[in-house]
């Protein structure tokens, strides 16, 4: 805390620093007292300051925040005008009788016509105030930054919490499947296994990224299908179309979670053969996904309630916060048919 209070002292000193060397800077070539410019320059300094973090500090969070813009305005310029009174009480007292020789060729300068000569108060109301627009820009830049990696912290806080809510569903299923093979002393154990591994390694440590390679996806669907058909065997028929470039990508996981659920509400209830069809076409400027499975009778009939597949609300989260606006979504739930079809465009890639 101390370090950042130093760091943010350090950065306003150097800002006046590099605001006077500026003012004087713009006479300098034609002041040859160079005492004189910089007494006069400095002075009038302190009454920036003072006119900045009275503006930043006070007026802009107690007034202009709560609506009160007529009284912000109002106490503005009643300060500028009192630090315009005040340097010019400061050049008649203290600057003319110091150096009265830079004040010879000079037109006469009579106090009291400053504070009613309204001309040149407005005058100077632009050099009082240049330093605090330039403060109050960088507060605001820096605050919208601040905003920025807040909401960027939040919505990749949102994105872990929706994966996680994904995988371990993934791992239940997965697992259940591989305890039922054991129990069985199945031949087909270390091939679910193996398939297991290689869908966990990818998972754990090859899509952490925000994008992953859709190549890259659809091999980890196809062995998703592979482990799934060791238990299923001839119950499922599985028809997989795609056509993808190298270099389309896609946010990890968000394919998976609609095969699972093909595959949990489609063909695990299903006493016949069931059916899936999975199309993917995709490059650097869209990518479009559809997956149709069938639906036995018993199920629907044994659920008259239509519900929501498990995991769809967590992939449409993902979707808005991924690909906001870049996206369509269509889930079409018949008699014996339920289908998702989603299309991703060049926008959101």
């Amino acid at each position: 805390m101390s370090s950042f209070l130093n760091k943010k002292i350090l950065g306003h000193a150097l800002f006046w620093i590099i605001m006077l060397i500026y003012f004087m800077s713009m006479s300098w070539p034609y002041e040859k007292n160079k005492i004189f410019l910089f007494e006069s320059v400095f002075f009038k300094l302190i009454l920036q300051i003072i006119l900045a973090y009275s503006i930043i500090n006070v007026f802009i969070p107690y007034l202009l925040k709560s609506n009160r813009k007529f009284i912000f305005f109002v106490n503005c310029l009643a300060l500028i005008y009192v630090l315009f009174i005040s340097y010019s009480i400061y050049k008649s007292y203290i600057l003319i009788p110091s150096y009265p020789d830079e004040f010879s060729y000079r037109p006469p300068f009579i106090l009291a016509d400053r504070f009613t000569n309204i001309p040149v108060f407005i005058g100077n109301i632009p050099e009082y105030i240049f330093p605090t627009i330039i403060l109050v820009f960088f507060n605001y830049y820096k605050k919208q930054k601040e905003t920025a990696n807040l909401l960027e912290q939040k919505r990749t806080s949102e994105l872990n919490a929706l994966k996680n809510q994904l995988n371990p569903h993934f791992l239940f299923n997965t697992l259940n499947n591989l305890y039922a093979l054991a129990l069985k002393k199945s031949d087909k154990t270390p091939e679910v296994i193996a398939k297991l591994s290689e869908i966990l390694d990818y998972i754990l440590y090859q899509c952490n990224g925000k994008y992953v390679l859709l190549q890259n996806e659809v091999t980890l669907l196809h062995n998703y299908i592979d482990l799934e058909k060791v238990r299923y065997g001839n119950r499922v028929k599985v028809r997989f179309n795609k056509d993808i470039t190298n270099d389309a990508k896609l946010a990890p996981l968000l394919l998976l979670t609609f095969l699972e659920n093909a595959f949990k509400h489609g063909v695990s209830q299903e006493i016949n053969t069931a059916s899936i069809e999975i199309s993917i076409k995709g490059d650097v400027h869209s990518i479009e996904f559809q997956i149709e499975n069938t639906k036995p009778i018993v199920f629907e009939e044994n659920n008259p309630i239509n519900r929501k597949a498990i995991g769809l609300k967590n992939i449409k989260k993902q979707l808005d916060l991924l690909y906001p606006n870049n996206y369509k979504l269509d889930v079409t739930n018949k008699r014996e048919l339920y289908s998702v079809n989603l299309k991703i465009t060049s926008n959101g890639l």
